[in-house]
């Protein structure tokens, strides 16, 4: 208390100061310290769902078989007739859990390589003859490599192209 200050009353110059600190404080903790929901990116890559599963049976349009599957996370996402851009959509991935049973080398994508991902689409929107199989670009699947490890390529001449040479 000063002595040009009321008896009973505080000072409110010292409570507005305390009120000010006190928001700093609160706001610089909101600012610096990620949410929980959030994650810092390298939290959300840990949580994320993307692995190989063997003893699967997906079999496509031109009755092929596929016994082992890329079981992953993705972006809702078109999928293409082939492994290009602007090519025609034929279905849409409207999950956010899918499964990819090869991949293959094709255009260079928004993802910043040419690996994509063969699978079929949850809703048909052209050529319903193929059932909704075709190709999503590799960025939209939350894998943390690609082509995935133990994912096997489309065409089995690409093996031997999995390493740096399919990442380009």
């Amino acid at each position: 208390m000063t002595a040009n200050e009321p008896a009973g009353r505080p000072d409110r110059r010292r409570t507005g100061r305390w009120a000010a600190l006190a928001a700093t404080v609160v706001l610089a903790a909101a600012v610096t310290t990620p949410s929980a929901a959030a994650g810092t990116g390298q939290e959300a890559d840990a949580q994320r769902i993307c692995e190989i599963r063997t003893g699967v049976s997906h079999t496509d349009h031109t009755g092929r078989t596929f016994s082992t599957d890329l079981y992953c996370e993705n972006a809702v996402a078109d999928v293409f007739a082939g492994p290009q851009n602007y090519g025609t959509v034929i279905a849409k991935l409207a999950t956010t859990l899918s499964w990819f049973v090869c991949w293959e080398t094709g255009e260079l994508h928004a993802g910043g390589n040419r690996i994509w991902y063969y699978t079929q689409g949850d809703r048909i929107l052209n050529w319903p003859l193929r059932k909704g199989w075709g190709y999503v670009p590799a960025f939209s699947l939350w894998t943390t490599e690609d082509p995935f490890p133990g994912l096997p390529p489309c065409v089995p001449s690409l093996k031997e192209k999995a390493g740096p040479a399919g990442r380009s």
